[in-house]
This record gives structure tokens, sequence and C-alpha cells, in this order.
């Protein structure tokens, strides 16, 4: 059965078309869905009760199930959400003064394999459609009777991997009449796919593209990433260099900071002239421990040397504000579940 969600407003249009309704029945649906946020066809009220049997006998509206939900000491809330399928996700809710943002995951397992990553060694199963990705901002709404304000794609799977699908689900929640969250107020992070990149600077969407650099030469970075021994830094950075030239947006790197590995003076050196000139930002991640981990958080000092050498060599750095951390809910920490073990 085809989920509702999974449909922009124009497409939807077409399929009540198709089925002999009025369009502007979509524009009705599209508010019961991400306005009133209604889990069920019969709660769509002014639409016809012959119309809502044909959406319950053509559609599901994809509510998933929250199986777990874990509250940090900082607010920070975890949802492990049942994707309906045998397998779980996790998505994160994120308290911050300037409103809420929410962490999505964009596949279920991930076939990057960074080492500093929870989901390195778990197998990838597929691609979330678009209606998945955003019944996650759906489903916590619901949970929170709040607002999400920020959409961060930086949970499990790398979303330029899946990317026809989170780019729609991006125009779907930037839509008027979809969640309408704005273009800018969205991120996508990515390890590094080079021509998603060039393909995402002709989309004319106006969010913030994040750069997992971590690393500032290709021996090092290929041992985190192994993503590095197909785009290496070289060809990342002309990307992004192209990207900022065609969109005009500042792009964010992130690096996180792994004690006696990439968090010394040199690599601040070496990252201050890899970036020079360019319209960006750094937003350095005292890196987390994961099971099975190679790599430990650097010390506290250090990471402010670091980010200070960048801030006094005209590179904009700031420090990530660690949230989560206690549930295991922080960068990097997020997995892949399997209803079944």
């Amino acid at each position: 059965m085809k989920n509702i969600k999974d449909y922009n407003l124009e497409r939807l249009k077409q399929e009540l078309k198709e089925m002999g309704e009025k369009p502007f029945r979509a524009e009705q649906i599209f508010k019961w869905l991400y306005d009133e946020k209604v889990q069920a066809f019969d709660e769509m009220t002014n639409l016809s009760l012959e119309l809502r049997e044909k959406l319950k006998t053509n559609y599901t509206m994809c509510n998933f199930d929250i199986l777990k939900k874990q509250e940090s000491k900082d607010g920070t809330i975890k949802y492990l959400l049942d994707v309906l399928d045998g397998n779980a996700i996790e998505t994160v809710l994120m308290k911050y003064h300037h409103g809420n943002s929410i962490c999505v995951s964009s596949q279920i397992g991930c076939k990057m394999g960074c080492k500093f990553c929870a989901s390195t060694g778990i197998n990838f199963v597929r691609n979330l459609t678009s209606g998945e990705i955003v019944e996650q901002i759906v489903r916590v709404e619901q949970d929170t009777g709040k607002r999400v304000s920020n959409v961060v794609f930086m949970g499990i799977g790398e979303p330029l991997d899946n990317y026809e699908n989170v780019v729609d689900t991006i125009r779907l929640i930037n839509h008027p009449k979809g969640l309408n969250i704005g273009a800018r107020h969205i991120s996508i992070s990515t390890s590094g796919l080079v021509p998603k990149i060039y393909q995402l600077a002709e989309e004319n969407i106006q969010c913030t593209l994040s750069i997992s650099l971590h690393a500032t030469n290709n021996q090092k970075r290929s041992s985190m990433m192994p993503v590095n021994q197909t785009y290496p830094i070289e060809q990342l950075l002309q990307a992004c260099k192209d990207y900022i030239a065609k969109t005009n947006r500042r792009i964010s790197f992130e690096y996180a900071l792994a004690k006696d590995n990439n968090d010394n003076l040199a690599d601040a050196k070496q990252l201050v002239k890899l970036l020079k000139g360019m319209l960006c930002h750094v937003n350095l991640i005292p890196i987390n421990k994961i099971e099975n981990g190679n790599f430990d958080k650097s010390s506290n000092e250090n990471i402010m040397k670091f980010r200070d050498y960048l801030n006094e060599h005209g590179i904009v750095a700031t420090i990530r504000r660690e949230l989560g951390s206690d549930i295991d809910a922080a960068c990097g920490q997020l997995r892949r579940k399997n209803l079944r073990g």
C-alpha cells in the first residue's frame, strides 16, 4: 500500500484527480497531515465519507510506533521508532534557546563505514522513503506537542546516498502547506559524495551543506573514512568551492577531534591552509567513544586550543554543544536497530 506522506502536493493532486476527486482536496489532506497531525483518515472530517474510504483502501499514513523513548539530563530525547518492516531507527530531538531541532535518519543502516560512527559494521538494509523521513518529524511533534523548527540530516545513513528521497523530503518539509520549515533551518550532512554535492548545487535549495571532513590529509582521512579513497580531499574541497560559487551559501565543515590523532597544532595549521579564503565555518565536535571504537575524545584543553588557533587565523570555528551523550544520542552514537534483535 502506498504511503501518502511520500507525495508532494502536486503529485497528490494528480492522484486525487485520477480517483475522480477535486484536486483541492489535496490541500485539505495536507492540512490534516502536517498542521493537525492526525493519525487516521477518519479524522479528516471535512472530507466525504466516500473519499475517506478511498484513502483507507489505497494509502497508509505510515504511523511509526515509538518503541523506546529516552530523555537526557539536558532535555535531549532519543526515540527508537518502528519503521513497520521489522526494523527500527533512531531519531533525536534537541532543545535549544532558538527552538527545537530534530536529527533524522535517512537510511536503515549505512554503507560508509566511518570508523568513529556507531553505525560502522552494521549492514545496510535500505533507503528510507521521503514519507518515512517526514514521519520522524511528524511523530516527534505528535508525541511532544511542540513544533520542530530545525531539521538536520545527521542521523543513521548517508543522506546524499539517498539523494532523491532526501531532496523530496526537504521540498515537502519546506513547503508552506507542508511542515513550513525554512530551508535555512535545514542542514544536510555528507561524508563527501562529490558527484552528489555538484548535483545538490543545481537544486536551488537554500539549505546548509555540512561536510564531514575530520582530517587534513588523505592518509589520515582514509583511515577514518573509507569514502576518502574514492573522493579524496582535493576533489572534495574543489566540489565545496564550486558549491559555494554556485549557491553563495556558506558551508559548514564538521571536524571530530580524536585524542592523539587529528587534534594537534599541525592539524590545525593544515586545516587553515586547506580552508583559507572559503566561505565556511568549522564545527568542532568532541568525538564520542563508541563500542569497539578506536578513537578517544580529545582533551578539553586541546579542543579549545584547536578552536582558538583557527579563529586567530581567519577561520570561524565553534565547538558543538554536546547533547544527549548520556543516552547515546550524541554525534556518531546512533545505530540501526532490528526488532528481531
